[in-house]
């Protein structure tokens, strides 16, 4: 770790504190690197750890005009601030160098990454990536966007790394070079951080910069990269695909085929396509058959993705609460209208300026009803005649039950974040999970 002998007399601010934040901090005093702590909120989370356990810092919390930004050397930056706040870009305009624990990561690591963005799917497919890599016989760590905090990962004797990192993690990176990446897909999200969705789209695309393997999705443009070699994944026609043998589908790898579509335990085709992402970013690691399908087998997906929550009278639940753009709603509901009777959609909360117009076909297709909440409930009323706007979730629900018959499915797949009315989308799934069980005992 060369590069932390290279900073040790540098002026190095943190700015923002809670979870990343804190976790920079916990890792440079580790090294004897002291810096200077900085959050625009007067309290922030972890602030009674930094008072107990690293006093001597210099710090300042509120308002970053009076920050004297302009003075480090660098800034290690939290994801969730922008740098476009306007003491941020002076300091750039300064010359201070801005980067994230991403970038700080990428100076340090000398091991294989496996790393993947998208609007959607990113945690399962990292997930189900770690899986098979476990299964494969290798010393994997999980961070980036879940999991362990990425600087922690430096501690442990690992063999690769798997990374899901969003377009705010990417934005501040330059360093990284993974063996293989893939921006898994796109779709409009968080259009209240970036100019255009043009701009989102590139932030995306940044993660091919220094990768060895690029991996695309053959049918989502905006995944696509001149970057070479590169191999593709969809569900057919692509370097990595499902085609049928002896009547069964297969999944296939440069047209042989590899093991049959059976052996993933999870259902839908967003799931088989997350699979394919998975074998094609593998593709490095000479993973067999047999491992593949090892991991395959035990995988159950994750809480709050499509998550079934119960069944009563005949008609089952679903948690897609972890859908908080409309590119995700509609993969849900692709999903579960091809085995539900009909599909009943909850729906709602802050949309981030989102279009909403792409959900209209799959509503007036494939949906018998959409319950919407939240602030942005109106706006996705609009979209169809078959829409209901209600106060919460309970109400929600109980409407939900009560236009369901036998046979139904009830999704909630928001389309928008959590931020309105709770504090992150895991407790707007518990609480629908809640709502759905009331009474039901």
């Amino acid at each position: 770790m060369s590069y932390l002998n290279e900073i040790q007399n540098k002026r190095i601010t943190v700015l923002g504190l809670g979870v990343t934040g804190l976790g920079i901090v916990r890792f440079l005093l580790s090294h004897n690197i002291a810096p200077t702590v900085v959050d625009s909120r007067e309290f922030p989370p972890g602030i009674d750890w930094l008072h107990s356990n690293a006093p001597e810092l210099n710090t300042h919390f509120g308002d970053l005009s009076r920050a004297n930004l302009s003075t480090a050397d660098i800034i290690i930056i939290s994801p969730g601030l922008s740098l476009t706040i306007p003491a941020v870009a002076d300091a750039i305009g300064a010359g201070v160098e801005v980067i994230g624990d991403i970038e700080l990561f990428a100076r340090l690591n000398d091991k294989p990454v496996v790393a993947v963005t998208g609007s959607n799917g990113k945690s399962t497919v990292v997930t189900l990536a770690y899986d098979v890599l476990k299964a494969a016989g290798f010393n994997v760590g999980l961070g980036g966007n879940i999991g362990t905090a990425v600087l922690d990962l430096l501690a442990g004797d690992f063999d690769v790394y798997v990374l899901e990192l969003s377009s705010f993690q990417l934005d501040t990176s330059t360093s990284l070079k993974p063996t293989s990446a893939t921006v898994l897909n796109v779709s409009e999200d968080h259009l209240d951080r970036y100019v255009s969705y043009q701009a989102y789209i590139n932030s995306k695309q940044t993660i091919y910069t220094n990768t060895a393997l690029a991996v695309v999705n053959k049918n989502d443009s905006a995944t696509h990269t001149d970057v070479n070699p590169q191999v593709s994944f969809a569900l057919s026609d692509a370097d990595y695909c499902i085609s049928t043998l002896n009547g069964e589908p297969y999944f296939t790898t440069h047209g042989k085929a590899i093991l049959p579509v059976s052996s993933l335990s999870v259902v839908g085709n967003h799931n088989r396509l997350n699979a394919l992402s998975v074998m094609a970013l593998l593709q490095p690691f000479d993973i067999s058959a047999e491992q593949f399908a090892k991991a395959f087998a035990v995988f159950k997906g994750l809480a709050h993705r499509c998550q079934f929550v119960a069944e009563y009278s005949g008609v089952k639940y679903f948690n897609d609460s972890k859908a908080t753009n409309v590119g995700a709603t509609i993969a849900a509901i692709d999903s579960l209208s091809e085995q539900a009777r009909q599909l009943i959609v909850i729906a709602g909360g802050d949309a981030k300026g989102a279009d909403l117009d792409a959900l209209k076909p799959y509503l007036q297709d494939k949906v018998k009803a959409l319950i919407c909440f939240g602030k942005d409930a109106k706006s996705l009323k609009a979209l169809t005649d078959k829409a209901h706007l209600t106060e919460n979730m309970p109400q929600a629900v109980k409407l939900a039950k009560a236009l369901a018959k036998t046979g139904d499915y009830v999704l909630l797949a928001p389309a928008c974040a959590s931020i309105d009315m709770y504090n992150n989308y895991m407790q707007r799934g518990d609480h629908f999970c809640e709502c759905v069980q009331a009474g039901e005992q």
